[in-house]
């Protein structure tokens, strides 16, 4: 696994693509974050990103309205000039991958897409949480973390103290992913 962060968010962007791309004709579903469909959270995906990332660089592409593929799509190819510059960004990289990837399983668990992360990812973002499990519900971003077993896999355990049900589906979904 590459460590490199500009490199390992690039990734977890590309996985998220795959999320947008099975979520076509989907985007009213609804999602694990409470009150927002699949389509709220691509907009707040791209709008973290432009806020942070783009908008700073003078990088924010312009994107269809009507087109929420289009718009994640053009949305990489400016992340990837972004990144691909030579000076360091002054933004908690780690802390956006993330939060990145939760939304990438929030986008496929709601639109019954493979939901499956990569373990390794999931263990670098678990090991790097903080301490105090209440820490991050205290910034208001998080839900409480949520009691599961010790012997769960690695996704479930970093979903679980993120806030996120590892077992939620929306109504009427099949058992892809986990």
């Amino acid at each position: 696994m590459d460590t490199d962060p500009k490199e390992l968010h690039l990734a977890v962007c590309r996985r998220f693509g795959e999320a947008v791309r099975s979520a076509d004709g989907k985007w009213d579903r609804p999602t694990p974050c409470e009150a927002w469909d699949a389509r709220a959270v691509l907009e707040h995906v791209i709008g973290f990103h432009d806020v942070l990332l783009l908008r700073p660089l003078g990088l924010k592409p312009p994107r269809p309205r009507d087109n929420p593929q289009r718009r994640w799509e053009l949305t990489y190819d400016a992340l990837k000039e972004a990144l691909d510059r030579e000076w360091v960004i002054d933004v908690p990289l780690p802390h956006l991958t993330r939060d990145l990837l939760v939304h990438t399983w929030d986008l496929a668990r709601a639109v019954d897409a493979d939901d499956r992360l990569d373990p390794a990812w999931c263990t670098l973002f678990f090991d790097e949480l903080p301490a105090d499990s209440h820490e991050l519900t205290a910034s208001g971003m998080f839900a409480p973390p949520l009691a599961i077993d010790d012997d769960a896999d690695i996704q479930s355990k970093l979903l679980a103290r993120l806030g996120r049900n590892p077992s939620w589906r929306p109504p009427g979904a099949s058992n892809v992913g986990l």
